[in-house]
């Protein structure tokens, strides 16, 4: 089964163009199946000798090791898929996965914040809230003593400025054109069409698509544009291939995708609002409120590069649910 499991995984890098991250998972996911039908001083079964009993003692094992189901159903839904192509390859003759039922998961509604606070929350980075008051302060906690001080200090409050510029525009583009978080960090300058307000994205299996962005969005980048490039000659990595790349840490390096997430913490976390948001948050949002105002859910799939429709839908259920908490705020006998 290794040798059928290494084919797979190269099958998905070349064939379906799967991202790094897919088949990072398949394999310890496959990887975990073959340990479990492997003990110490025990040969695996050949390939064609798993049946559909086996797959289902494996998630009960799983089931009894506490994973939560959703756990046990993405590794479920990697074997299935294995074996599926196992078949394909006449390796085996049908998919002993295909009778084992996947655990029931509760159906889950994105928490979504309102327009009014998604505003108001992106406003404050503008320089004229609390959030960007803080955030352009001292920085870091540090604290500087002797002659040199104000000048350190200074130089911190600059340095927290240039990042700010950086976040603004970064958290007003998630949410203007809807991005995953990988497709922001994944950014290119010449991704971007300044003149006419749209982004080449690459998304899921290498798949482009071209989003709009709006008003403010556009303004954020105009402002980080100049940092963009301080960072780049501070660091002497203009020749580099982060050159190309939209967003940088202050190493002049491309960001990534957990740095993304940590700057959505901190913001969240100086504005002093009880909010569960992190990037895809942003996505949830953006996607609410064009449907909110009417737009075309076919279009709104378009926009976030779903493959399927249903993924989409998920978004009308948060905005029934947004109107339900308005109802209940505003109906005098609610």
């Amino acid at each position: 089964m290794k040798q059928a499991s290494a084919k797979y995984l190269e099958y998905l890098r070349s064939v379906r163009n799967a991202s790094p991250h897919t088949i990072l998972n398949y394999g310890k996911d496959l990887a975990q199946f073959v340990a479990y039908l492997s003990p110490p001083g025990a040969q695996p079964p050949a390939l064609p000798a798993i049946t559909h009993h086996i797959v289902r003692e494996y998630v009960a094992h799983l089931h009894e090791q506490g994973l939560q189901k959703s756990s046990i159903a993405r590794k479920l839904a990697s074997l299935r898929s294995f074996f599926k192509y196992c078949v394909r390859e006449t390796l085996l003759k049908e998919n002993p996965a295909r009778l084992v039922a996947t655990p029931k998961l509760p159906k889950r509604i994105p928490a979504v914040l309102s327009a009014e606070e998604m505003n108001l929350f992106l406003d404050q980075l503008a320089g004229t809230g609390p959030t960007a008051a803080a955030a352009a302060g001292p920085g870091k906690g540090r604290v500087h003593t002797g002659p040199a001080a104000p000048h350190a200090e200074r130089r911190a409050r600059e340095d927290a400025t240039l990042l700010l510029r950086r976040d603004r525009a970064l958290l007003e583009l998630l949410y203007a054109a809807g991005l995953r978080v990988s497709e922001l960090t994944g950014l290119n300058v010449a991704d971007i069409e300044r003149n006419e307000r749209m982004l080449r994205v690459c998304g899921k299996g290498d798949k482009e698509r071209i989003v709009p962005y709006g008003s403010k969005a556009q303004e954020a980048l105009e402002a980080y544009w100049p940092v963009r490039e301080q960072l780049l000659r501070q660091t002497r990595r203009t020749r580099m291939p982060h050159a190309e790349a939209v967003f940088l840490n202050y190493a002049g390096q491309r960001l990534t995708q957990r740095s993304v997430g940590r700057i959505v913490k901190k913001y969240v976390r100086l504005a002093n609002v009880n909010w569960d948001l992190h990037p895809h948050s942003l996505r949830h949002a953006f996607a609410t409120h064009l449907l909110a105002d009417g737009a075309d859910l076919r279009a709104i799939q378009e926009l976030l590069g779903h493959q399927s429709l249903s993924t989409t839908q998920k978004y009308t259920h948060a905005s029934i649910r947004q109107l339900m908490d308005i109802y209940d705020k505003s109906h005098p006998h609610a």
